[in-house]
């Protein structure tokens, strides 16, 4: 073989492995493309349903998010544990060691004397890329929910201004109907500790997930739109960590999972429950998802469910009389019975000892921005909103008065 057949084979194996090297640059480039403009398409997204509330609800909410949160939800179902957890555990640490071996490696040229510009402009590039997926899994599953119709325009209340004797008819209701329920309860056998406190029947949770499934499917008789079939309320492992952010369950949509504190005050985990479960059904509004927990648990067939989501009512409204009128505020007291006092006694004094400490200050300031920058303006304070929907229903159900 003479040297011009030798150059002609170098040239060719030259050519082909630049060929192959544009096509790996052109796959890895486009790969990053694509991810990259999955943030503007976010953003597009999010601008139609704040703009177009019939998008929001019927292409979204009751069409791409049901499918897509009932699949995922039967899949992670299959966990007894929170995936949300594991979540929380191993991705910032994977998130760590990448951003370690990025700084070691841009070190590490920098001591051979290379160039590291492009390593750390593609380094940047990556975390830019996982966040633009991270945005759009996120608006995907349930950040579009927040402009989607409100569960007001389905269930035919009629939200308006309330006078303070409506608020107070509505507390004495609400505290008469939880003492008979609480009175029933105490007479079960072990139904509260050595000290009168309410404790639940049961702890094992994928009994009382299908209690709260069973409810919800009934309440679907009358709201078809709470309708679906869900399988991923989750107690959480870490829940006094939690208690410590002073959070009572987290809607977790990356795994379409209601995760629930149970270290919590145990008359008030159905309820909890009830609102998670709310959310992954598209209900993110958090007054609203008060009130379905509510719902829920009201009509459910299970005494505790009862009494916790009629406490949950109870507390809302009671924190609004109490605002308006501290002396009417103080007759609905009078309804409370003993074993009513002694779950909201120690319910406070559980809560007390997270108050005020950087953890729970950090966390609920996270919260309130979260909740602000999704159109709940009241922040944290939208919570308390949930006593439109009680008194709402009040009205419906005394058209009379």
């Amino acid at each position: 073989m003479d040297n011009n057949q030798n150059l002609e084979l170098d040239i060719r194996k030259d050519v082909m492995e630049k060929a192959d090297n544009m096509k790996w640059y052109r796959a890895f480039y486009k790969k990053r493309t694509l991810l990259l403009l999955l943030l503007p398409l976010s953003f597009f997204i999010l601008w139609l349903v704040r703009n177009n509330q019939d998008i929001a609800e019927f292409v979204f909410a009751r069409g791409i998010y049901r499918w897509i949160s009932q699949g995922i939800s039967l899949i992670s179902g299959i966990f007894p544990f929170s995936l949300m957890e594991l979540e929380v555990i191993f991705l910032p640490a994977t998130a760590i060691y990448f951003i370690l071996r990025f700084i070691g490696t841009i070190f590490i040229k920098l001591r051979k004397k290379e160039k590291a510009g492009y390593t750390i402009a593609l380094g940047f590039l990556n975390g830019i890329c996982v966040l633009s997926m991270i945005f759009f899994l996120y608006v995907m599953l349930g950040g579009t929910n927040y402009y989607r119709y409100s569960f007001a325009s389905y269930s035919g209340l009629e939200i308006k201004d309330s006078t303070v004797d409506e608020l107070y008819n509505l507390c004495l209701e609400l505290a008469d109907e939880a003492a008979g329920i609480r009175e029933q309860l105490h007479q079960k056998k072990d139904a509260e500790d050595s000290n009168g406190v309410l404790k639940v029947s049961t702890t094992n949770w994928n009994e009382v997930s299908d209690k709260l499934e069973k409810a919800f499917m009934d309440l679907s008789k009358e709201y078809p739109v709470l309708g679906g079939y869900y399988t991923s309320l989750k107690p959480v492992f870490f829940s006094d960590f939690m208690s410590r952010m002073e959070i009572t369950g987290i809607f977790w949509p990356f795994t379409m999972e209601a995760n629930v504190n149970v270290d919590a005050a145990d008359y008030s985990i159905p309820a909890t429950m009830g609102h998670e479960l709310a959310h992954l059904r598209g209900f993110m509004r958090e007054d609203e998802a008060n009130f379905i927990g509510y719902l829920v648990c009201k009509e459910s067939d299970n005494l505790e469910f009862q009494y916790s989501g009629i406490m949950l009512a109870l507390t809302y409204a009671g924190n609004q009389l109490y605002k308006q009128d501290p002396s009417l505020y103080q007759s609905v007291r009078e309804h409370y019975n003993t074993k009513m006092i002694a779950d909201l006694r120690a319910e406070y004094f559980y809560w007390e000892k997270f108050e005020n400490t950087v953890i729970s200050t950090v966390s609920n300031t996270v919260n309130d921005n979260y909740l602000k920058a999704n159109k709940q303006s009241d922040g944290v304070k939208s919570y308390g909103r949930m006593v439109d929907l009680l008194l709402a229903e009040y009205r419906k159900n005394h058209p009379s008065q």
